[in-house]
Order: structure tokens, then sequence, then C-alpha cells
């Protein structure tokens, strides 16, 4: 295909947003139900959670693998200097998210009381520590990472939970406990249902507090992230958007639309990495040593025929995962009913 005069690094840097907050908001879902799974109080309640993402959850997980493929390909200097710069971490998040895995898979393999509770626990820890490691990664590309012109650098985990990183991971995971919760009241029915459909309004509450708290000091202590919309007022229709839908969440769930509810959820993540991704335009990797050392997506990239050529295989492959992601999601439309076929 020819792409002449299509700007290949803006086209790649949008298409890798797309791909990761598509995982945000299908894996952020179902990160938010393992985080409030353990209020749940009976064995039956567990199982209708953990079956209410049983069909997706790992098919959720793929926009994460996708979307770290097209990094590599896109931007590979990012791609060396993070992965490598976050080993520890990102090994820990590895480990995590297999241990997740096997916690929803063995969960119920047993009858004993001792070995379901004992994966709940699992699960649930595990899937808020991923919840609260990507926040905290999203925090220090804020910030800024002590890269210099080797494009090089080491941190260790102490130095990547600063106070703005560890704010940040917290709102990300009352951002994924909103979601999840709205997520289940509308997969379930009757009295888990309306147990659940009063979590809404605390899980609201407190990413509300969050969000606030985490603006406020993204405004005092990391002034650079407000710039562009200094520069281009017309951006802050994106955080208005996020606002009415939060806004709109509750309104939904009094009026029994869980589904618009769920969507309005959708958008207020949507709405958060769009915010992201102006906030670092046209960065990828902030350096606190000298802004010199950033890696932007012209600095970073691979050359103009692999991007051509990735896009073009992107063009190819991107409607057939969208095709299985909808088709997935139809097929297992409706509400949860435990069987023996169930987690």
């Amino acid at each position: 295909m020819d792409f002449v005069g299509l700007d290949l690094n803006l086209t790649w840097f949008i298409l890798i947003g797309i791909l990761l907050t598509g995982y945000a908001i299908l894996d952020g879902f179902d990160l938010g139900v393992g985080a409030l799974h353990l209020f749940t109080s009976t064995d039956s309640e567990r199982r209708i959670m953990i079956n209410s993402i049983g069909p997706v959850w790992d098919g959720n997980e793929v926009w994460l693998v996708t979307g770290g493929g097209a990094l590599f390909a896109a931007f590979p200097a990012v791609y060396a200097s993070v992965f490598s710069g976050f080993y520890t971490a990102f090994m820990l998040l590895l480990a995590v998210l297999i241990f997740r895995a096997v916690a929803i898979e063995f969960r119920s393999k047993q009858p004993m009381k001792w070995w379901r509770q004992m994966w709940d626990v699992a699960f649930s820890l595990s899937s808020i520590l991923i919840s609260f490691l990507m926040g905290v990664a999203l925090g220090n590309m804020v910030v800024g990472i002590p890269i210099g012109s080797s494009k090089e650098f080491s941190i260790s985990i102490a130095e990547l939970l600063n106070p703005y990183a560890v704010l940040v991971g917290v709102t990300t995971v009352a951002l994924f406990m909103m979601h999840g919760s709205i997520y289940v009241v509308m997969k379930t029915e009757g009295d888990m249902q309306n147990k659940i459909r009063g979590w809404v309004n605390n899980s609201i509450i407190f990413f509300a507090i969050c969000y606030v708290t985490t603006t406020m000091a993204t405004l005092l202590y990391v002034p650079h992230m407000s710039e562009p919309f200094k520069q281009h007022p017309m951006f802050f229709i994106v955080a208005l958007v996020g606002m009415l839908a939060i806004a709109n969440i509750p309104r939904e769930i009094h009026h029994g639309r869980e589904f618009f509810a769920f969507l309005s959820s959708c958008a207020s993540i949507f709405s958060l990495m769009a915010l992201f991704a102006i906030g670092i335009f046209p960065n990828f990797v902030m350096s606190n040593i000298s802004p010199e050392f950033n890696l932007t997506i012209y600095n970073a990239a691979s050359s103009q025929k692999t991007l051509a050529i990735m896009l073009t295989i992107a063009i190819i492959g991107i409607p057939f995962v969208l095709a299985y992601t909808i088709s997935i999601y139809w097929i297992f439309r409706g509400k949860v009913r435990l069987d023996s076929m169930s987690y």
C-alpha cells in the first residue's frame, strides 16, 4: 500500500495507543472483578464473579501482547530501553499475570474450603497488584526516568515507587474496581446484582477522590503534562467527555441501564488514556536528566519502510482481532448462571 503524505510515526503512536486503550478497557474490568472478588461472602457468589469473566479474560490479555509487539516493531528503541530498564518490575508483572491465570483455573478444581480460599486470595491480590504496577509504570513515564545519551537506564523497585507513581497506581486500581463492579452488575441478576449495585457508587466515590488528587498532583508537580492543553484549549473537550461519562454512570445504574453504564465507564477509560497520550506527545519516554534524551515518536522509530509494511499488516490483521473479540462477547452475552461446566 502507498502511504505517501501520511505521518507514519504519528499513525503508529495512535495505533499503539488504541491497542493499549483496548487492553485497559477489556482487561480492566476483569482485573476490577478480581480486586472486588474477596468482598463477596459465599462460594456461589465467588464462582459467579469468576464465571462472569471466564470466557473472555484470556482473550482480553491478547491486546496487551499485541500492543507490546507493535511497540517492538514500530519503536524498537523504546521497547529496548523500557523493557531492560524496568526488567525487575516487568518480571514481577509477568509472574503475577501467570499466577492470576493459575488461580482462576485451579480455584474450583478441589472442593476443600481452604483450597478455594487460598486461590481466592491469590486471584484477588494478583489482580490488585497487576493494576497497581501498570499505574506505577504510567506514573514513572510521566515524571521521567533516568535515561541518558546511551538510551539505557537502570531503576530499582524502590525508585519506581515514588509518591506520584504510587498515587497513579492506586488511581488505576480504583478505576478498574469501578469498571469491574459495573461489569458484574451487568452480568448478574437477583440478590447478587442488588448487592453489587451498591458497590458501584462506593467505587465511583473511591475513584473520584483518587482522580481529583492525582489531577492536582499532576498540575503541581508534573506541569509539563498540562502544556498541550494550554497551547490547544480544544483538548479540554477530552477531559470534559471523561467527566461527563463518569457522572453518567450512577444515572444509568439508577435507571437499570447497566449496559449504558458500562459504555460510560469505557468512555471514561478512553478519555483518561487520551489525556495521557496528549500530555506526553510526541514523547514515549521522558528523561529526568535532560529533555534532549527523551525518546520520541521520531528519534526512537523504525525506518519508514518498516512502519509502512507494519501498517499494511495492521490494516489486514486488526479487523480479524475485532471480529474475534466481538463474536466472543456476543456468544457469551447475557447473565451468568452456574452449571457443571462453570469454574
